[in-house]
């Protein structure tokens, strides 16, 4: 439940040269980030730019030029889909045994990743960028001894919050099991090691994210008036709060509510654990554009930042 509502204001004019080209899935022949969330986009990963010398690393095109690693699968995981572009490749490696063997993406350390601070005291953020099913989820549960049960979740992407093992997060667009029916959340944590927070989009997730297509999706999360949002192909969709009363300690002083202030410990791209130490929701899929943002889009936003993708 909400505690309080604000209202953002709208940035509708453009603020100079467009950021970065974005490598557009299929579908989208340009893509491209919308310039006036460019200083609010702390990370961005098109999977257009591997580390010179190192293809298992990505290179951040947002501001804090976080490296992400390319877990299990190197430079195999960057792979063509459209004529000209590639998209990252993500999975389950072997759903007959438990190992850290899956291939997903993203970056860990226990004391913090510094370029990550913009995260550190924050009244908002964004997750945002272009997924695509193309096996099936959920995956087998290879945490349990039991072969036909599944995982409850299938990860998308996170950010970790400043005393994460590598699963918890600060911010989270997912796959989540809600009262034993899948559901695209948004899942937000606003204090380290306190509860967090879902709004679950009503719509059957099969129906938002179709198998073989590319759709845009987008999570905010605003710390200070609690309110959350999902977007899908920069359209609102309906959903629900699923916990009751405060869970983020936003009643009383001190005002503004902001985020701990703690580095969060890294990013997650299709599962948990970026420190590859156990393996847990992968997603058999395929992503590109992957955005952070300190801030939470407005509604106007999310739409325009879709259509400036997709020309």
């Amino acid at each position: 439940m909400m505690i309080r509502r604000g209202t953002a204001a709208l940035t509708t004019a453009l603020l100079g040269a467009s950021l970065c080209v974005a490598a557009a899935p299929a579908h989208a022949s340009t893509g491209g980030v919308f310039p006036p969330l460019k200083k609010n986009l702390i990370s961005y990963y098109d999977f257009e730019h591997p580390v010179q010398g190192d293809p298992s690393r990505e290179a951040d095109r947002g501001s804090s030029g976080t490296t992400i690693n390319l877990i299990n699968g190197g430079g195999a995981m960057r792979v063509r889909d459209g004529a000209r572009r590639h998209a990252i490749q993500l999975g389950q490696v072997n759903p007959t045994a438990k190992g850290n063997d899956d291939w997903k993406a993203g970056v860990y350390s226990a004391s913090g990743v510094p370029s990550l601070r913009a995260f550190s005291s924050a009244k908002g953020a964004t997750l945002a960028g272009w997924f695509k099913m193309t096996g099936t989820n959920p995956s087998p549960n290879t945490e349990t001894s039991n072969p036909t049960d599944v995982y409850n979740a299938i990860g998308l992407s996170g950010l970790l919050t400043g005393d994460s093992d590598g699963h918890a997060v600060r911010a989270l667009l997912e796959i989540i099991e809600v009262s034993g029916t899948l559901h695209v959340v948004a899942l937000g944590r606003r204090v380290d090691g306190s509860k967090s927070q879902t709004f679950a989009a009503s719509q059957d997730w099969q129906s938002i994210l179709p198998q073989n297509t590319w759709v845009h999706l987008a999570a905010t999360f605003d710390y200070d008036t609690g309110e959350m949002a999902l977007y899908k192909d920069g359209e609102p969709l309906d959903g629900f709060y699923t916990t009751a009363g405060d869970p983020w300690g936003l009643e009383g002083a001190p005002e503004p509510d902001v985020t701990s202030a703690t580095d969060p410990r890294g990013i997650k791209i299709g599962g948990s654990y970026p420190q590859n130490t156990a393996e847990k929701n992968p997603c058999n899929c395929r992503m590109d554009g992957l955005m952070f943002l300190d801030r939470p889009l407005t509604p106007k936003e999310a739409a325009i930042q879709y259509k400036f993708a997709n020309r």
